[in-house]
């Protein structure tokens, strides 16, 4: 079969280097890629919002199955018109992909589906938000509705910070996404990231891992798009995480077929883990970035088969075998990021850390220039990803790495993993 991923980032490395090792994969392709996936497939300039192009690539090339790695393609309808071309495809409708593509939706599904959830209001206007603002506890959480590349979430300690966040919205800081704005109750636990592998009529866990989303040591500094992951994560145990299938996975996967929009692809739920039990965040409706990069590591099945079954509806036939191992990973990232980051500085020793065993390096924002040298092409640039007996080692071993690459012009948070090491030397 060959294959065509969409997409050029760390999520989209690790897909493809998977789907590489796959003996059911012919030929692989990318599509734009990065200078990481070059290694593995074959680069090709396609414009995913160009939806003619892309089917017109894939009959050309004898296509058997696109992967559609970032949101922003699902949310546009890339896969409806992939079906409707006959194109096999691995991830969800346009309809289906309202749960990432608005908060609000995803809100009111909770509430009509008994999903649980923070108690939340959803507004199109500043003044009624301010007004709703006035009687609730804080801090409070202030959402964009639309998608906004991690960034349109601020957790408001006093009025005036919920206040100016609501003001952003509506005054453009994050584009369309701020056309509407949902104001949640904040949730007090532990987060995680769980993963789900939904057909439209069965689901199969496929992991759980611990996202660092702020910029600095100690969870510091401005929401980013993930500093670092880990899996798996302590707090999701066999019972948490049947809890979470049971209580929010099943009921969503029946809700969206009682609305006529069966969901097919890969089900992310953003959870807070309460005294009460998990309650969802947020969904997203493709793989974590970087979830996807410790997991499709620590991953021991070939990953293929099981894309293939979510995409033919035959996910009742597939189980997934995992490494007993820890993963975990570390964001390199260019200097300004989550600003502007600093584009064009040339990263050096990539080769000596990637070739450590247990050790492999996810590109992200990364190119070729004209001599043939890595340069930093993006915010988040590299994931530095490696195995151990528990997390401990595994971040031992990824430092170790990240130590190793010459990019002065880098930077990352020196903590990813801290709470799982922590409870791993409290109960050694």
């Amino acid at each position: 079969m060959n294959v065509l991923i969409i997409g050029s980032g760390g999520r989209e490395h690790a897909l493809a280097w998977r789907i590489s090792q796959s003996p059911f994969c012919e030929k692989l392709f990318a599509a734009p890629g990065n200078a990481g996936i070059a290694e593995v497939a074959n680069l090709v300039q396609l414009d995913a919002s160009n939806h003619a192009a892309v089917i017109g690539f894939c009959r050309e090339n004898d296509i058997g199955l696109v992967v559609i790695g970032p949101e922003a393609p699902l949310v546009a309808g890339l896969s409806d018109d992939l079906a409707a071309a006959g194109i096999k495809h691995f991830g969800p409708s346009k309809a289906a992909a309202q749960l990432e593509g608005s908060k609000g939706f995803t809100k009111d599904f909770c509430r009509e589906f008994a999903i649980p959830t923070g108690a939340y209001g959803r507004f199109n206007d500043a003044s009624a938000a301010k007004a709703y603002l006035a009687g609730q506890p804080l801090p409070i959480v202030i959402k964009a509705d639309g998608l906004a590349a991690g960034k349109g979430v601020v957790i408001a300690a006093t009025e005036t910070e919920a206040e100016a966040a609501v003001d952003a919205c509506f005054e453009g800081a994050f584009g369309d996404a701020g056309h509407e704005v949902v104001i949640e109750a904040y949730l007090e636990g532990e987060e995680a990231s769980f993963f789900a592998l939904c057909d439209g009529a069965h689901a199969i866990a496929f992991g759980a891992a611990q996202d660092h989303k702020r910029v600095g040591d100690g969870d510091t500094g401005p929401n980013t798009g993930g500093m670092g992951a880990y899996t798996p994560a302590p707090v999701m145990t066999d019972a948490m995480m049947q809890r979470t299938m049971d209580e929010i996975i099943h009921p969503t996967l029946a809700g969206m077929t009682m609305r006529g929009i069966p969901f097919k692809g890969v089900l992310f739920a953003g959870l807070m883990i309460t005294d009460t039990g998990p309650q969802l965040i947020e969904y997203n409706v493709r793989f974590g970035d970087p979830e996807c990069q410790v997991l499709l590591m620590r991953l021991k099945s070939d990953l293929l088969p099981a894309l293939i079954a979510t995409a033919e509806g035959t996910l009742d036939k597939i189980t997934l075998d995992w490494y007993d191992d820890a993963v975990l990973t570390v964001v390199m990232a260019a200097k300004g990021y989550p600003g502007t980051p600093e584009k064009g500085s040339e990263i050096r020793g990539l080769q000596k850390p990637a070739s450590n065993p247990g050790v492999e390096i996810f590109h992200a924002g990364t190119k070729r220039n004209e001599t043939g040298h890595v340069i930093a092409n993006g915010g988040r640039v590299l994931n530095v990803t490696a195995r151990g007996a528990n997390v401990a080692e595994a971040q031992a071993r990824a430092y170790a790495a990240v130590d190793a690459i010459e990019w002065p012009e880098g930077f990352c948070r020196r903590d990813i993993g801290w709470r799982a090491v922590t409870r791993e030397n409290e109960n050694p």
